[in-house]
């Protein structure tokens, strides 16, 4: 009996490391899980970079000068100054 008892011991820490493994915490489903989310938060994080970049030119560019100002009154409110006639092009 005792001659058994160290191979069915180690049989069973390599399933129960085998179970680990592929059911576990760490698993390789969930590792690859996670750097799936990972990669999905990285990008996001880019794209986040890239709109606070413009945002603060944006605001830069509001704080250095009305010509932005009158800019942006012109294109997103139709701003017209007195004494100007406004042509709008249909396409």
């Amino acid at each position: 009996m005792s001659r058994f008892a160290v191979p069915v011991t180690l049989v069973a820490l390599l399933v129960i490391l085998h179970g680990q493994l592929w059911l576990g915490r760490g698993s390789v489903s969930n590792v690859a899980e996670l750097r799936s989310k990972l990669n999905t938060q990285l990008l996001k994080n880019e794209q986040i970079k890239a709109d606070n970049k413009r945002l603060l030119t944006e605001i830069n560019d509001l704080k250095g000068g009305l010509s932005m100002i009158e800019e942006k009154a012109r294109m997103e409110l139709g701003m017209i100054k007195a004494n100007e006639i406004y042509i709008q092009i249909a396409r």
